[in-house]
């Protein structure tokens, strides 16, 4: 079945509010395996930063999921899909990056450390998914950019996100796939 990127955030946004764990990459990869998830494509512009927000609110729950979704997708929409080829940078990273956003509730006027934060945690991020280089893998990306989100949250912020040693059950289904040069792929 064909899904518009509507329909698409729809469903992983249903997904999210579904999820109970504190674990990013549990969640993450559950909604990866759906059939509304390609191996490449814009939905994860939105479903890498959903994951992070959905464990966050597992974690402190006081925060309002729902709304924080919806912010998300209001902002992720927009990202054109392959813009790490086109733009430089990756859609997995300013996800998590809009994700800090909305947590810290910072915007283009904050003159708070927030600010600053989600600028560092993106150079910080963009900076490491440069040494892998191309081709674009959203996976790779989705797994780079959470594993530092993950770090970043925990250490600023004092938050008990929970991670894992990430590996790829995607290898075989991406045709671009750079197999030994990703340090998620699995080998077994």
């Amino acid at each position: 079945m064909e899904y518009t990127l509507q329909e698409k955030y729809e469903l992983i946004k249903k997904e999210c509010l579904k999820k109970d764990s504190c674990n990013v990459f549990a969640i993450l990869k559950d909604i990866m395996k759906m059939d509304f998830i390609n191996i490449h494509g814009p939905e994860h512009h939105f479903l890498d930063g959903a994951a992070l927000l959905t464990a966050y609110s597992n974690v402190k729950k006081d925060f309002v999921l729902d709304v924080a979704l919806d912010k998300l997708a209001k902002r992720s929409i927009t990202m054109p899909g392959a813009m790490c080829g086109y733009w430089g940078i990756c859609g997995s990273v300013t996800s998590v990056g809009a994700c800090l956003s909305i947590i810290n509730n910072t915007n283009p006027l904050s003159d708070d450390i927030y600010y600053k934060d989600n600028l560092e945690f993106t150079s910080r991020v963009t900076s490491i998914m440069s040494k892998f280089g191309g081709p674009r893998c959203c996976k790779r990306s989705a797994f780079i950019s959470l594993s530092e989100g993950v770090k970043f949250i925990n250490e600023k912020y004092g938050v008990k996100i929970e991670s894992e040693k990430v590996v790829c059950d995607f290898s075989s289904l991406n045709n671009q796939c750079v197999k030994e040069k990703c340090p998620f792929y699995n080998k077994g």
